[in-house]
Formats: structure tokens, C-alpha cells, sequence
């Protein structure tokens, strides 16, 4: 594998971290967090002159035709920045089931609107008793006429609050958890039936509780087949993972280099704190789980447009796993390093500590997929038995 960047990604990646330096400066991320909504709609916008927001759109859509790598780079950036708006939840996520499940004619009327910037979409998926399993779904759809009636709840939608349009799991067919019979559904999130409870989450990006009652949709709000969506979900949730983990890359990098910062600044028995062998040698270990993560975040952006859906998820849950530990360790360092000042509101190491906890539960936690990766042979599965 390549991993070397082309001088396109270079000029991407320079240009996300100068934005995210110039407009998330710490005192202006909070002073977004305490808007209405969270988030910040003028950055929003800059983002779409960008380019970022088709960024893994083809260009017929408006886009401009990037991959896993690019998505890395810019969920790595965001990281650092401890970035709040919907970028995971429109254009990853979103985004990702339109182009993975949509036909021609729903992706040219879908792709181009959230490229611009005028549309937010929210993957509506998660329901009390299903945990992380995408295919346990009590969400009805039954038929009506040509089109479709939805009855269900749907808990913790990333941005759901705020979204223009739902991407709703419903089952068709079949008892709860069988793995047949559920549909994926495109739904305007103002529709006659809907109720929305939006919240913030303890990382300071928002969600929502949607409840769907006798919501009436039409025939061309289905993507792909009626009852044959979950090879799609699992698909799009795989890169979503390995954004993720390029996120978890951005928040412990900054973590470890905060906190090195504040071992040569820190001052006790007059002398800095840094100077101390043993705290040394914890800085240098939190290193280590960081280059560990990145490893591995690479390893999971490299495989996310694997065509073979075991060999993407034995990536994507190896990854998942070890963003889970490493975050975990250099979050608690980083924090016990800082003292008390690393418990407050008023400094940043503990932002980033929150969002790296909330990143191991979604999705799964590393716990999680670890038991997957065993149920699944491991991360070399078959070919370590073939050999």
C-alpha cells in the first residue's frame, strides 16, 4: 500500500487545517456551541466553497470525485478542531447511502444539494432495544397504495434535529432481527407524522429523538431494493468507521501534543514538571498509542472501498478496536497529566477526552468489535486458515 500523499491531497490538507486554525480557535468554538443550534451555518457554507461537502461525490454531482483518503484527511483535521457541525451525519453518512443505495435519478437530485450546502440529511437507524446491531429494526413499513407507511421511534440521530431530510431503517418483512426484509427510506424530516426532540450530546454535537406515526411516503422515497438494504447499511456504517477513526487520530494527536506542552510549561519544586523521567516516559507512551491509532486508521481508510464486505469489516472493527484503547489511554493521561485544570470546561484537553469517548460508542465500542472481529476468524479470517 501507498501511503504517500498526492500533491492534490497535500493541497487539501493544507487548506482544511488552515480553515479549521483560522475559524476554530478554542474561544470561538465556544461561542458556536452556545448558538441555537450548536453549529455554526456561516462555516457551513465555507466548507461547501471548499469543496468539501461533494468532496466524495463524483463531479457529475457536483463534486470532486475524493475517496476514503480524502474523507481522512479532513475527519483527521476536523479532530483536531473539535469541529460541531454535521459533517459526519450529511455528507459520510448521508451522503454515503445515497451514493451506495440511490439510483441516478435520486442522487442527481440529492448529491448536488448537500455539495452546495442547502441540504442536511441524518441516518435515522438506531431504535431502545437494537444496541449496535443494524438489522435489528422494529420500524414498519407497509405498503399503501404505490407507496409506504412508517411507524416506529428512532433514538440518538446525529443532527436529527436540525436535518431537512431522514434516512429512516423500517422492516418490511420478517421478525425484528432478521437479517431480510428491511428498507432504507428517504423521508422530509417536516413530514405530516414526524415528531423530533432534539439534545446535545455530552461531546457537544446534537441529536434527536424521531418518532415516526402513520408517516405517508411515495414509491421513489425507497433506495435500492424494497427489503434488501442492509448490505448498504453495513457497507456506508464501514466508512463511517474509518472516518471516525481518522477523527479519533485528530483528537489524540492534539491530546498528546497538549499535554507535552504542558509538562515543559508546568512548574513544581521549581522546576518543570516535564523534566521528571518518569513523566517522560508516560508522554512517550501516549505516542505510542497514537502512531498505533494512526496505523490503523490508515489501515481501516485504505480497505474502506474493499468490495469484499468481510475482509472491509475485519478492517474497519480491528481499527475500531484499537482507536477504542488508544483513545481510552491517552485521553486518561492526558487528562491525569493536566491535573485539575484538565476536568474543566474552561480548557480543551477535556473537550477532546469527551468526543474521543463518544467516538468509541458509536458504531460500536471497541469491545464491541472485538467480539465481531473474533465472530468474523480474526483480522486475516480465512486467508490465515487457507495458508
Amino acid at each position: 500500500m501507498d501511503f504517500d500523499l498526492t500533491d492534490e491531497q497535500r493541497l487539501l490538507k493544507d487548506s482544511v487545517e488552515r480553515l479549521i486554525a483560522d475559524r476554530y480557535e478554542f474561544e470561538a468554538r465556544k461561542k458556536i456551541l452556545a448558538a441555537p443550534e450548536g453549529w455554526s451555518r456561516e462555516i457551513w457554507a465555507q466548507y461547501a466553497e471548499l469543496g468539501l461537502l461533494g468532496l466524495p461525490f463524483e463531479e457529475r454531482h457536483g463534486g470532486f470525485g475524493g475517496g476514503p483518503v480524502e474523507t481522512m484527511i479532513v475527519m483527521e483535521a476536523f479532530g483536531r478542531g473539535l469541529v460541531l457541525e454535521p459533517y459526519l451525519a450529511t455528507v459520510v453518512l448521508g451522503g454515503g447511502l445515497l451514493r451506495a443505495g440511490g439510483n441516478e435519478e435520486q442522487q442527481a437530485a440529492i448529491l448536488p444539494q448537500i455539495a452546495s450546502g442547502k441540504l442536511l440529511l441524518a441516518f435515522a437507524h438506531v431504535e431502545r432495544q437494537s444496541r449496535y446491531d443494524l438489522f435489528d429494526v422494529a420500524t414498519t413499513a407497509k405498503r399503501s397504495g404505490t407507496g409506504w407507511v412508517l411507524d416506529g421511534a428512532k433514538s440518538v440521530v446525529l443532527h436529527g434535529d436540525v436535518a431537512d431530510q431522514l434516512l429512516v431503517t423500517a422492516r418490511l418483512s420478517g421478525n425484528r432481527r432478521d437479517r431480510d426484509g428491511i428498507g432504507l427510506f428517504l423521508v422530509d424530516a417536516k413530514a405530516a407524522g414526524i415528531g423530533r426532540r432534539g439534545y446535545p450530546t455530552q461531546d457537544g454535537l446534537r441529536a434527536a429523538e424521531v418518532t415516526l406515526s402513520g408517516v405517508t411516503i411515495g414509491s421513489d422515497a425507497v433506495l435500492g431494493e424494497p427489503g434488501r438494504a442492509l448490505p448498504v447499511l453495513e457497507q456506508v456504517v464501514d466508512w463511517a468507521i474509518a472516518a471516525l477513526c481518522a477523527e479519533s487520530v485528530g483528537l489524540m494527536a492534539s491530546m498528546q501534543e497538549l499535554t507535552v506542552e504542558y509538562l515543559k510549561t508546568r512548574k513544581q519544586f521549581g522546576v518543570t514538571i516535564g523534566s521528571f523521567q518518569a513523566l517522560q516516559h508516560r508522554a512517550v507512551d501516549m505516542l505510542v498509542s497514537v502512531e498505533q491509532a494512526r496505523s490503523m486508521a490508515l489501515f481501516a481508510t485504505m480497505m474502506a472501498a474493499d468490495r469484499d464486505p468481510a475482509e472491509r469489516a475485519r478492517a474497519t472493527s480491528a481499527a475500531k478496536v484499537q482507536i477504542g484503547r488508544s483513545g481510552k489511554h491517552v485521553s486518561e493521561e492526558a487528562i491525569q497529566l493536566h491535573g485539575g485544570i484538565g476536568m474543566t470546561m474552561e480548557y480543551k484537553v477535556g473537550h477532546y477526552a469527551k468526543r474521543q469517548t463518544m467516538i468509541d460508542l458509536v458504531f460500536g465500542t471497541a469491545d464491541d468489535h472485538l467480539a465481531r472481529l473474533a465472530r468474523l476468524g480474526g483480522l486475516f479470517g480465512s486467508r490465515a486458515a487457507a495458508a
